[in-house]
Protein backbone atom coordinates (compact mmCIF):
# COMPACT_ATOMS: atom_id res chain seq x y z
CA UNK A 1 0.00 0.00 0.00
CA UNK A 2 1.29 3.80 -0.24
CA UNK A 3 1.24 7.01 0.46
CA UNK A 4 2.82 9.92 -2.02
CA UNK A 5 3.06 13.46 -1.67
CA UNK A 6 1.33 15.77 -4.04
CA UNK A 7 1.91 19.24 -4.90
CA UNK A 8 -0.85 20.63 -3.77
CA UNK A 9 -1.88 22.47 -0.45
CA UNK A 10 -2.32 20.46 1.91
CA UNK A 11 -6.03 19.57 3.13
CA UNK A 12 -6.51 18.48 7.05
CA UNK A 13 -7.89 15.49 8.16
CA UNK A 14 -10.27 14.77 11.31
CA UNK A 15 -7.52 14.62 13.54
CA UNK A 16 -5.12 17.60 12.48
CA UNK A 17 -5.52 19.74 15.55
CA UNK A 18 -5.47 16.46 18.16
CA UNK A 19 -2.01 15.32 16.26
CA UNK A 20 -1.01 18.96 16.90
CA UNK A 21 -1.93 19.24 20.59
CA UNK A 22 0.16 16.50 20.92
CA UNK A 23 3.51 17.96 19.40
CA UNK A 24 2.94 15.99 16.24
CA UNK A 25 5.13 17.12 13.71
CA UNK A 26 3.28 17.86 11.01
CA UNK A 27 4.09 17.14 7.28
CA UNK A 28 2.55 17.66 3.75
CA UNK A 29 1.67 13.46 2.47
CA UNK A 30 -0.33 12.61 0.27
CA UNK A 31 -2.04 15.99 -0.26
CA UNK A 32 -2.67 16.26 3.25
CA UNK A 33 -1.26 18.01 6.69
CA UNK A 34 -0.23 14.40 8.70
CA UNK A 35 2.03 13.82 11.78
CA UNK A 36 5.52 12.51 10.66
CA UNK A 37 6.80 11.54 14.07
CA UNK A 38 5.69 12.43 17.79
CA UNK A 39 8.60 11.42 20.18
CA UNK A 40 10.30 10.03 17.48
CA UNK A 41 10.47 7.81 15.17
CA UNK A 42 12.94 5.30 16.40
CA UNK A 43 11.09 5.34 19.62
CA UNK A 44 7.64 5.64 18.07
CA UNK A 45 8.96 2.08 16.12
CA UNK A 46 10.11 0.21 18.78
CA UNK A 47 6.85 0.73 20.94
CA UNK A 48 4.72 -0.45 17.94
CA UNK A 49 7.12 -3.66 17.53
CA UNK A 50 6.40 -4.28 21.59
CA UNK A 51 2.89 -2.56 22.47
CA UNK A 52 0.71 -0.57 20.12
CA UNK A 53 0.82 2.29 18.18
CA UNK A 54 -1.99 4.44 16.78
CA UNK A 55 -1.68 5.64 13.27
CA UNK A 56 -4.20 7.81 11.48
CA UNK A 57 -4.82 6.63 7.86
CA UNK A 58 -7.78 8.50 7.13
CA UNK A 59 -6.08 10.04 4.14
CA UNK A 60 -6.83 6.19 2.38
CA UNK A 61 -9.77 6.48 0.41
CA UNK A 62 -12.50 4.07 1.15
CA UNK A 63 -14.96 3.33 -1.12
CA UNK A 64 -18.19 0.65 -0.93
CA UNK A 65 -18.84 -0.55 -4.31
CA UNK A 66 -22.31 -2.39 -4.29
CA UNK A 67 -25.17 -3.82 -7.01
CA UNK A 68 -25.30 -6.93 -8.98
CA UNK A 69 -22.54 -8.85 -9.25
CA UNK A 70 -20.09 -6.43 -7.92
CA UNK A 71 -17.40 -8.93 -7.28
CA UNK A 72 -17.71 -9.92 -10.60
CA UNK A 73 -16.99 -6.57 -12.03
CA UNK A 74 -14.41 -5.96 -9.57
CA UNK A 75 -12.15 -9.17 -11.03
CA UNK A 76 -12.54 -7.35 -14.66
CA UNK A 77 -10.10 -4.80 -13.18
CA UNK A 78 -8.30 -6.83 -10.84
CA UNK A 79 -6.53 -10.30 -10.28
CA UNK A 80 -8.11 -11.19 -6.73
CA UNK A 81 -10.30 -13.96 -6.41
CA UNK A 82 -13.43 -11.31 -5.25
CA UNK A 83 -15.97 -13.94 -6.05
CA UNK A 84 -14.96 -16.33 -3.39
CA UNK A 85 -15.05 -13.89 -0.52
CA UNK A 86 -16.80 -14.94 2.27
CA UNK A 87 -18.77 -12.31 4.47
CA UNK A 88 -16.49 -10.93 7.12
CA UNK A 89 -13.23 -11.63 4.84
CA UNK A 90 -10.70 -9.71 3.19
CA UNK A 91 -8.05 -9.44 0.38
CA UNK A 92 -5.20 -7.73 -0.62
CA UNK A 93 -5.40 -7.07 -4.31
CA UNK A 94 -4.02 -4.78 -7.33
CA UNK A 95 -5.63 -2.60 -9.68
CA UNK A 96 -4.22 -3.09 -13.09
CA UNK A 97 -3.82 -1.10 -16.33
CA UNK A 98 -4.14 -2.44 -19.90
CA UNK A 99 -0.44 -3.85 -19.75
CA UNK A 100 -0.60 -5.52 -16.55
CA UNK A 101 1.30 -2.57 -14.74
CA UNK A 102 -0.28 -1.98 -10.94
CA UNK A 103 -2.22 1.50 -10.76
CA UNK A 104 -2.93 0.59 -6.76
CA UNK A 105 -2.79 -1.84 -4.44
CA UNK A 106 -5.69 -2.21 -2.10
CA UNK A 107 -7.99 -4.33 0.36
CA UNK A 108 -11.28 -5.48 -0.57
CA UNK A 109 -13.64 -6.58 1.91
CA UNK A 110 -17.12 -8.48 1.76
CA UNK A 111 -19.77 -7.02 3.75
CA UNK A 112 -23.33 -8.17 4.57
CA UNK A 113 -24.49 -6.45 0.74
CA UNK A 114 -21.15 -5.03 -0.54
CA UNK A 115 -17.85 -4.85 -0.90
CA UNK A 116 -15.79 -2.27 1.30
CA UNK A 117 -12.65 -1.32 -0.82
CA UNK A 118 -9.17 0.77 0.63
CA UNK A 119 -7.17 2.16 -1.77
CA UNK A 120 -4.21 4.47 -1.13
CA UNK A 121 -4.60 8.32 -0.34
CA UNK A 122 -2.48 9.60 -2.80
CA UNK A 123 -4.09 7.41 -5.85
CA UNK A 124 -7.53 7.15 -4.21
CA UNK A 125 -9.13 9.61 -6.71
CA UNK A 126 -7.57 8.55 -9.99
CA UNK A 127 -8.71 5.13 -8.59
CA UNK A 128 -12.63 6.56 -7.87
CA UNK A 129 -12.34 7.93 -12.05
CA UNK A 130 -10.60 4.72 -13.30
CA UNK A 131 -13.34 2.44 -11.40
CA UNK A 132 -16.22 4.91 -12.59
CA UNK A 133 -15.11 4.96 -16.45
CA UNK A 134 -14.43 0.74 -15.96
CA UNK A 135 -16.99 -0.65 -13.92
CA UNK A 136 -20.76 -0.91 -15.60
CA UNK A 137 -23.84 1.07 -14.81
CA UNK A 138 -25.86 -0.77 -12.54
CA UNK A 139 -22.57 -0.80 -10.20
CA UNK A 140 -22.63 2.05 -7.79
CA UNK A 141 -19.22 3.19 -6.29
CA UNK A 142 -19.56 5.18 -3.08
CA UNK A 143 -16.51 7.09 -2.00
CA UNK A 144 -17.45 7.03 2.13
CA UNK A 145 -15.33 10.20 2.59
CA UNK A 146 -17.30 11.25 5.99
CA UNK A 147 -14.92 7.99 7.33
CA UNK A 148 -12.28 8.17 9.49
CA UNK A 149 -9.41 5.46 9.03
CA UNK A 150 -7.38 4.38 12.53
CA UNK A 151 -4.79 1.86 12.42
CA UNK A 152 -3.91 0.30 15.67
CA UNK A 153 -0.87 -2.20 15.26
CA UNK A 154 1.49 -3.96 17.86
CA UNK A 155 1.19 -7.60 19.74
CA UNK A 156 -0.44 -5.54 22.54
CA UNK A 157 -2.84 -3.95 20.53
CA UNK A 158 -5.64 -6.88 20.95
CA UNK A 159 -5.54 -6.14 24.59
CA UNK A 160 -6.06 -2.44 24.37
CA UNK A 161 -9.17 -2.62 21.59
CA UNK A 162 -10.83 -5.60 23.49
CA UNK A 163 -10.91 -3.81 26.67
CA UNK A 164 -13.22 -1.32 24.71
CA UNK A 165 -14.86 -3.48 22.32
CA UNK A 166 -15.75 -7.14 23.42
CA UNK A 167 -15.39 -9.90 20.72
CA UNK A 168 -12.67 -8.17 18.27
CA UNK A 169 -10.73 -10.58 19.78
CA UNK A 170 -12.19 -13.42 17.85
CA UNK A 171 -10.98 -11.91 14.97
CA UNK A 172 -7.97 -13.13 12.83
CA UNK A 173 -5.80 -11.66 10.39
CA UNK A 174 -7.56 -10.78 7.15
CA UNK A 175 -11.61 -11.07 8.63
CA UNK A 176 -13.55 -8.02 9.39
CA UNK A 177 -16.64 -7.11 11.21
CA UNK A 178 -19.11 -4.81 12.61
CA UNK A 179 -18.63 -3.29 16.47
CA UNK A 180 -19.21 -0.74 18.91
CA UNK A 181 -16.53 1.14 20.01
CA UNK A 182 -17.05 3.75 22.85
CA UNK A 183 -20.32 4.01 21.81
CA UNK A 184 -19.89 4.37 18.02
CA UNK A 185 -20.26 1.95 15.47
CA UNK A 186 -17.46 1.04 13.42
CA UNK A 187 -16.10 -1.04 11.09
CA UNK A 188 -12.63 -3.44 12.53
CA UNK A 189 -10.61 -5.62 10.21
CA UNK A 190 -7.45 -7.48 11.98
CA UNK A 191 -5.02 -6.26 9.89
CA UNK A 192 -2.60 -3.50 8.78
CA UNK A 193 0.22 -2.81 7.17
CA UNK A 194 3.59 -3.13 9.46
CA UNK A 195 3.90 -6.84 9.83
CA UNK A 196 2.24 -6.69 13.53
CA UNK A 197 -0.98 -7.89 14.99
CA UNK A 198 -3.08 -5.39 14.60
CA UNK A 199 -6.43 -3.53 13.71
CA UNK A 200 -7.51 -0.96 11.45
CA UNK A 201 -11.03 0.88 12.92
CA UNK A 202 -13.24 2.74 10.28
CA UNK A 203 -15.40 4.91 12.09
CA UNK A 204 -17.40 8.35 11.39
CA UNK A 205 -14.78 11.58 10.84
CA UNK A 206 -16.85 13.13 13.79
CA UNK A 207 -16.03 10.41 16.34
CA UNK A 208 -12.41 10.27 15.32
CA UNK A 209 -11.23 12.66 17.91
CA UNK A 210 -12.61 10.84 20.91
CA UNK A 211 -11.98 7.57 19.87
CA UNK A 212 -8.51 8.32 19.28
CA UNK A 213 -8.30 9.61 22.82
CA UNK A 214 -10.01 7.13 24.20
CA UNK A 215 -7.40 4.87 22.62
CA UNK A 216 -4.77 6.81 23.73
CA UNK A 217 -5.74 6.51 27.24
CA UNK A 218 -5.14 2.84 27.21
CA UNK A 219 -1.12 1.82 29.25
CA UNK A 220 -0.41 0.15 25.94
CA UNK A 221 -1.70 2.67 23.60
CA UNK A 222 0.79 5.90 21.80
CA UNK A 223 0.17 7.83 18.91
CA UNK A 224 2.75 6.60 16.04
CA UNK A 225 3.42 8.76 13.00
CA UNK A 226 4.42 8.79 8.83
CA UNK A 227 8.08 7.96 10.11
CA UNK A 228 7.60 4.65 11.75
CA UNK A 229 4.97 3.42 9.59
CA UNK A 230 7.32 3.86 6.76
CA UNK A 231 10.08 1.77 8.92
CA UNK A 232 7.81 -0.80 10.03
CA UNK A 233 6.42 -1.59 6.31
CA UNK A 234 9.91 -1.89 5.36
CA UNK A 235 11.03 -4.47 7.82
CA UNK A 236 7.77 -6.22 7.51
CA UNK A 237 8.76 -6.16 3.30
CA UNK A 238 5.68 -4.96 2.39
CA UNK A 239 5.78 -2.51 -0.88
CA UNK A 240 4.98 1.34 -1.08
CA UNK A 241 2.80 2.49 -3.61
CA UNK A 242 4.58 4.78 -6.07
CA UNK A 243 8.09 3.92 -4.30
CA UNK A 244 8.12 -0.08 -5.22
CA UNK A 245 5.12 -0.31 -6.96
CA UNK A 246 3.82 1.83 -10.09
CA UNK A 247 2.26 1.57 -13.74
CA UNK A 248 5.12 0.18 -15.21
CA UNK A 249 5.86 -2.26 -12.57
CA UNK A 250 3.92 -5.98 -13.64
CA UNK A 251 2.52 -8.40 -9.95
CA UNK A 252 5.17 -10.66 -10.94
CA UNK A 253 7.87 -8.68 -10.83
CA UNK A 254 6.97 -6.84 -7.78
CA UNK A 255 6.81 -10.46 -6.01
CA UNK A 256 3.60 -10.06 -5.41
CA UNK A 257 2.21 -13.37 -7.42
CA UNK A 258 0.11 -14.52 -4.14
CA UNK A 259 -2.66 -11.91 -4.74
CA UNK A 260 -3.01 -13.71 -7.67
CA UNK A 261 -5.12 -17.38 -6.98
CA UNK A 262 -4.91 -20.89 -9.08
CA UNK A 263 -8.87 -19.40 -10.35
CA UNK A 264 -7.82 -16.24 -11.64
CA UNK A 265 -3.89 -17.67 -13.09
CA UNK A 266 -6.01 -19.98 -15.11
CA UNK A 267 -9.59 -18.44 -16.13
CA UNK A 268 -7.81 -14.89 -16.85
CA UNK A 269 -9.87 -12.40 -17.76
CA UNK A 270 -8.26 -9.29 -15.67
CA UNK A 271 -6.04 -6.58 -17.51
CA UNK A 272 -2.59 -7.15 -18.45
CA UNK A 273 -3.29 -11.41 -18.04
CA UNK A 274 -1.27 -12.00 -21.52
CA UNK A 275 2.06 -10.28 -20.42
CA UNK A 276 1.46 -11.75 -16.83
CA UNK A 277 0.90 -15.08 -17.65
CA UNK A 278 4.23 -14.84 -19.80
CA UNK A 279 6.56 -13.62 -17.00
CA UNK A 280 5.21 -16.31 -14.73
CA UNK A 281 5.79 -18.98 -17.20
CA UNK A 282 9.51 -17.44 -18.34
CA UNK A 283 10.06 -15.33 -14.98
CA UNK A 284 10.22 -11.67 -15.18
CA UNK A 285 13.09 -9.47 -16.48
CA UNK A 286 13.50 -7.32 -12.99
CA UNK A 287 12.23 -8.79 -9.29
CA UNK A 288 12.25 -6.90 -6.00
CA UNK A 289 14.02 -7.96 -3.52
CA UNK A 290 15.23 -7.52 -0.30
CA UNK A 291 19.16 -5.97 0.95
CA UNK A 292 20.94 -5.64 3.66
CA UNK A 293 23.71 -3.22 3.06
CA UNK A 294 27.07 -3.10 5.15
CA UNK A 295 27.97 -0.39 7.27
CA UNK A 296 25.56 1.82 9.11
CA UNK A 297 24.72 4.21 6.84
CA UNK A 298 21.27 3.62 4.55
CA UNK A 299 20.91 3.21 0.65
CA UNK A 300 17.43 5.36 -0.17
CA UNK A 301 15.35 5.48 -2.40
CA UNK A 302 16.75 6.56 -5.65
CA UNK A 303 20.24 4.89 -5.00
CA UNK A 304 21.65 2.45 -7.98
CA UNK A 305 22.38 -1.39 -8.10
CA UNK A 306 25.59 -1.99 -10.11
CA UNK A 307 26.64 -5.09 -11.54
CA UNK A 308 30.31 -6.55 -11.64
CA UNK A 309 31.66 -4.15 -14.45
CA UNK A 310 30.35 -1.23 -12.68
CA UNK A 311 27.16 -0.88 -14.96
CA UNK A 312 24.09 0.14 -13.31
CA UNK A 313 21.79 -2.57 -13.88
CA UNK A 314 18.49 -2.03 -10.72
CA UNK A 315 17.13 0.89 -8.77
CA UNK A 316 16.45 1.33 -4.97
CA UNK A 317 12.60 1.73 -4.25
CA UNK A 318 12.91 2.31 -0.45
CA UNK A 319 15.88 2.15 2.05
CA UNK A 320 15.93 3.40 5.54
CA UNK A 321 18.21 2.18 8.76
CA UNK A 322 16.17 -0.75 10.70
CA UNK A 323 15.18 -0.26 14.12
CA UNK A 324 14.96 -3.66 15.16
CA UNK A 325 17.56 -5.09 13.04
CA UNK A 326 20.05 -2.19 13.70
CA UNK A 327 21.31 -2.19 10.01
CA UNK A 328 20.44 -0.59 7.34
CA UNK A 329 18.04 -2.94 5.00
CA UNK A 330 16.17 -1.65 1.27
CA UNK A 331 14.31 -2.84 -1.45
CA UNK A 332 15.65 -2.80 -4.77
CA UNK A 333 14.65 -4.05 -8.84
CA UNK A 334 17.06 -5.96 -9.57
CA UNK A 335 18.08 -8.31 -12.96
CA UNK A 336 16.53 -11.79 -12.03
CA UNK A 337 20.04 -13.43 -12.23
CA UNK A 338 20.62 -11.44 -8.86
CA UNK A 339 17.56 -11.96 -7.16
CA UNK A 340 18.55 -14.96 -5.12
CA UNK A 341 19.24 -14.93 -1.66
CA UNK A 342 22.69 -14.34 -0.87
CA UNK A 343 23.62 -12.58 -4.03
CA UNK A 344 26.27 -9.56 -4.29
CA UNK A 345 25.79 -6.38 -5.06
CA UNK A 346 27.15 -2.63 -5.40
CA UNK A 347 25.35 0.09 -4.56
CA UNK A 348 26.09 3.48 -5.39
CA UNK A 349 24.27 6.68 -4.00
CA UNK A 350 25.28 10.42 -4.10
CA UNK A 351 28.90 9.21 -6.04
CA UNK A 352 29.29 6.35 -2.67
CA UNK A 353 29.31 2.94 -3.14
CA UNK A 354 27.87 0.03 -1.12
CA UNK A 355 27.92 -3.44 -0.41
CA UNK A 356 24.87 -5.58 0.29
CA UNK A 357 23.13 -8.87 0.08
CA UNK A 358 20.11 -9.93 -1.35
CA UNK A 359 18.20 -11.05 1.65
CA UNK A 360 14.68 -13.05 2.46
CA UNK A 361 11.74 -10.78 3.38
CA UNK A 362 10.35 -9.99 5.24
CA UNK A 363 13.50 -8.77 7.29
CA UNK A 364 11.51 -9.04 10.72
CA UNK A 365 8.86 -11.73 11.06
CA UNK A 366 5.92 -11.21 10.66
CA UNK A 367 3.20 -11.58 13.58
CA UNK A 368 0.26 -11.74 12.33
CA UNK A 369 -2.74 -13.82 13.98
CA UNK A 370 -3.95 -16.24 11.74
CA UNK A 371 -6.24 -18.82 14.22
CA UNK A 372 -8.14 -18.28 17.53
CA UNK A 373 -6.78 -15.80 19.70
Amino acid sequence: MSDESTDEIPQTLPLDAWHRNRDGRMVPFAGYWMPVQYEGIMAEHLWTRQSAGLFDVSHMGQLLVSGENADEALEALMPGDIKGLAEGRMRYSLLLNDSGGVLDDLMVTRTKGDLYVVVNGATKYDDIAHMHEQLPEHVTLNHMDEQALLALQGPKAVDALSRLSPGVEKLVFMTAGAFRLGGVSCWISRSGYTGEDGFEISLPASAAEAIATLLCEQPEVKPVGLGARDSLRLEAGLPLYGHDLDPDTTPVSADLGFAIPKRRREEGGFPGYERISIERAEGPVVKRVGLIVEGRQPVREGGTVLDAEGSEVGRVTSGGFSPSLQAPIAMAYVPASLAEAGSAVTLQQRGKLFQAKVAPMPFVPHNYVRKGA
